[in-house]
């Protein structure tokens, strides 16, 4: 079910769009069927998973960490670690390049912008994002790349709310694009939608989306 279920991501998903399986909780036969059927980009949210996963699996995988990022636990992946999609605090950064400085290494980033309505959402505001992007502190970031931004909507059924949300994201993304000329911060990354709205997502200017159930099927617990 895992294979088909991602070759039929890969061809209903536009080519400029990435795939990241989100399996967290899930055994590592499961990502290795995944890996099988020709996925590489996996995506986690606890970091000693994430690391245990890392160890067993092939080494050209490419782990992103989706989960909220406590500063303390940058540490022990940042050895391997390829994008770290939720980071909304400065001081965030500035561990990330910390850790990564010492395994001489460049991490890309995405600023995590709250776009959702509701208050369980982390997260930076637009304004928040420019004024990080502006300051002279992260012109001496030398081992973190911005690579984009990410975003997740509200958790609704509402299709107008939903691509209001994505859309006011896009424009900010392009905005900032156009914008923001410094030498750590190459916008390419818009990560929007995950299984129940990734159509929605791409349709308004998505080129990553997270998928967990929709590739392993549902978890037997919340995690």
């Amino acid at each position: 079910m895992i294979t088909k279920n991602i070759k039929e991501f890969k061809l209903k998903i536009p080519e400029n769009v990435t795939l990241v399986a989100v399996s967290k909780t899930k055994p590592i036969e499961d990502l290795q069927e995944a890996y099988d059927a020709g996925q590489r980009v996996f995506g986690e949210n606890k970091i000693q998973e994430m690391v245990d996963k890392y160890d067993a699996l092939p080494k050209d995988i490419q782990w992103h960490m989706i989960g909220h990022l406590q500063s303390n636990k940058v540490k022990y992946m940042a050895h391997f670690v390829d994008l770290i999609h939720g980071v909304d605090k400065f001081k965030t950064l500035k561990e990330i390049n910390k850790q990564a400085k010492k395994h001489d290494r460049i991490i890309n980033c995405l600023l995590q912008a709250k776009i959702a309505k509701e208050d369980t959402k982390f997260g930076l505001t637009f304004d928040e994002i420019a004024e990080i992007l502006n300051s002279k502190e992260i012109l001496e970031l030398t081992h973190i790349k911005i690579a984009g931004f990410m975003g997740m909507a509200t958790f609704t059924d509402n299709q107008e709310q939903l691509a209001e949300e994505f859309s006011l994201l896009k424009t900010f993304f392009d905005t900032q694009k156009q914008q923001t000329k410094i030498h750590n911060c190459h916008l390419e990354i818009l990560s929007m939608g995950m299984s129940g709205d990734y159509e929605l997502a791409i349709k308004n200017g998505s080129t990553m989306i997270r998928v967990g159930s929709s590739i392993f099927g549902h978890r037997n617990y919340n995690y």
